[in-house]
């Protein structure tokens, strides 16, 4: 259908195969206009519950349509498909416990089915769950193990991923010292397998303690059930031991001599790097820097995230994520692009506004999700377009520049962020577990929401909004695209092209060749400056999207999501250097993925993105 917002035709091809309301024939009755409309008349709301009347509700409905159509910011996919629908499901970010017992597990299956037929994202975290082998007291038999439940849970995405609005999306973590750890890194080497689930091995501070300072230590494991400790012995058959191939142990290990029979710390973080070097499994979660952040202690430990990692979550808790475009932002001064930071701050007010009105909206899917969401009320504001951006401002991503500049935006933005929560806090009252939290007995400082910002991978608003995703570098410059009559076009990057048009170097010839190797780096008759500024995301050294990734871990709430790309001959030394960098620069987690490790490349930088 036609529409009067002039959005881009990839835009339009995703709205109207995932966002418009649909007759009962399949045909597409909705304008993208009108989804806007949707949105914004659902979130304003809202606003009634808080003694808003008619005017002042209209008022902001028309404030929230201008800020979506736009595109200044969207809010998570679900919030698109559903709201003012019959299934107003809103949120994204889901986490969900998996205990030890059948009764437990198939309920929390049937909860998983009921948020991804939604259109959410799950996490899990399977340390709870007793290793292979171990005894079942009920039965006198023994479990299957965690990697057998974990695939039900992944045949059950499967099963309903066709009926839903998306592809379904899950997270599964686990602890260094769960018996089954071995299996799980390995779990993703076939590269058939979980095909729905990305995977972290959880980390904890002392942990690398022990790989940096005494690597040779054995490394202990705990049955979760019984609380014994085992050693792995190196001859053990990863794909079928069980508990009783493990050796048992005291409270206090033996000396590291005996890392000849045994595995060491070292060894299982070089399975780690080994398997992540060959298909970019398993990231690693920093546990310890994670909860770090956790606002509300009392509640416990925060034991797993979302699928993308971005968004760490309790057991029973959700989250609604938003996006703001940066590219809408910028503004010729005397000649020059600078970002308009008034504007912004404009933005970021009304859309911590936006999100908050969403968690009275929203339609948890499981009961037991509804408390903790509106005890806490997370958010989880964040940004994309910011490689498009840094050509804008003709910063280089991989430079101590766009480091910096990198961090004082989201010192920026959280500062107005946290205001915009602040102010709600006045108006609306604290979040109800406030008095519990951090925010009271370590900031003293009434908000509104326990966390307010993250940066999501933004893999399908991104191309709504026609611009980079999340704080990725471009994944290519250009890109060949098939067209329904079977046709092949070549699409370039808008910022590019113009600069490429401006130079005097762009033609049809040049746009195939950029098309086929989608970096300009090897073209030595292009400026040198022109070159310094359009790199890709494989024309970065794994250091520099460290930095970036930790200079937006600086001021971010949550988490970020960001993948470090490595070229195709990268070593495993370089996956071992690149993980603890991340750890030694405080990131929350860290994913690489190496350059043509996979059959089918992702399309998007992040291969964890839904």
């Amino acid at each position: 259908m036609a529409d009067k917002l002039g959005l881009s035709e990839n835009a339009m091809t995703v709205l109207q195969s995932r966002y418009l309301v649909r007759d009962g024939n399949g045909k597409c009755v909705e304008t993208a206009s009108e989804l806007f409309n949707r949105v914004a008349t659902m979130v304003a709301s809202a606003e009634k519950r808080y003694g808003n009347g008619p005017d002042k509700i209209s008022q902001y409905q028309q404030k929230y349509y201008e800020l979506l159509s736009s595109l200044r910011f969207l809010p998570n996919s679900p919030t698109l498909m559903n709201a003012g629908r019959s299934n107003q499901m809103l949120s994204a970010c889901f986490v969900l416990p998996v205990n030890d017992s059948i009764e437990e597990i198939f309920e929390t299956i049937k909860q998983t089915a009921l948020i991804q037929k939604a259109g959410g994202g799950t996490g899990f975290s399977l340390d709870n769950l007793r290793p292979t082998g171990d005894i079942v007291a009920s039965s006198g038999g023994t479990t299957s193990g965690p990697i057998s439940f974990w695939r039900v849970f992944s045949e059950a995405t499967n099963a309903i991923q066709q009926g839903a609005f998306r592809r379904g999306a899950n997270m599964a973590m686990m602890s260094t010292d769960h018996p089954d750890i071995l299996k799980f890194i390995y779990a993703k080497q076939k590269l058939d397998a979980f095909t729905n689930f990305n995977i972290s091995v959880k980390v904890t501070d002392s942990w690398m303690k022990k790989l940096t300072r005494t690597p040779k230590a054995l490394h202990v494991i705990t049955n979760p059930r019984t609380n014994q400790n085992y050693l792995i012995p190196r001859n053990v058959d990863i794909e079928n031991y069980t508990i009783k191939d493990l050796e048992p142990i005291g409270s206090k290990p033996p000396a590291s001599a005996d890392g000849k029979k045994y595995y060491s710390v070292s060894d299982l973080w070089k399975d780690i790097i080994k398997c992540a070097h060959a298909t970019g499994e398993p990231g690693v979660a920093f546990i310890d820097r994670i909860n770090q952040d956790n606002p509300i202690p009392s509640l416990g430990a925060i034991k797993a995230t979302n699928p993308c990692g971005e968004q760490p979550l309790f057991d029973y808790e959700a989250c609604t994520l938003g996006s703001i475009n940066l590219t809408k932002f910028v503004v010729e001064n005397n000649g020059a692009m600078e970002l308009d930071y008034d504007a912004l701050a404009s933005v970021v007010k009304l859309s911590v506004r936006f999100l908050d009105n969403i968690i009275d909206c929203c339609q948890y899917p499981v009961r037991e999700t509804v408390k903790l969401a509106q005890a806490n009320r997370k958010i989880g504001l964040g940004v994309m377009g910011f490689a498009d951006l840094l050509f804008m401002l003709e910063i280089p991503y991989d430079s101590q520049k766009g480091v910096d500049f990198a961090e004082k935006l989201m010192g920026f933005i959280k500062e107005k962020a946290h205001k915009a929560s602040v102010e709600l806090a006045d108006e609306r009252s604290p979040f109800p577990n406030w008095s519990q939290s951090t925010w009271r007995t370590e900031k003293n400082l009434r908000i509104r929401n326990a966390s307010v910002t993250t940066i999501a991978p933004t893999g399908t608003i991104s191309i709504i909004a026609d611009c980079s995703a999340g704080i990725e570098p471009l994944y290519s410059l250009a890109f060949t695209r098939q067209v329904l009559d079977g046709k092949k076009l070549v699409e370039v990057n808008p910022i590019f092209k113009a600069v490429a048009q401006e130079q005097g170097f762009f033609n049809k010839t040049f746009a195939s060749r950029l098309a086929r190797t989608g970096s300009i780096q090897g073209m030595e008759k292009i400026p040198a400056y022109i070159r310094r500024i359009f790199k890709t995301a494989y024309d970065v050294s794994p250091q520099w999207h460290i930095q970036m990734q930790a200079a937006f871990q600086k001021h971010c709430d949550s988490a970020v999501s960001k993948t470090i790309n490595l070229p195709t001959k990268a070593t495993l030394a370089s996956v071992d250097k690149a993980y603890r960098s991340a750890y030694q620069n405080s990131c929350k987690g860290i994913t690489v993925y190496r350059k043509g490790s996979r059959e089918i490349e992702p399309m998007v930088q992040c291969p964890y993105c839904p």
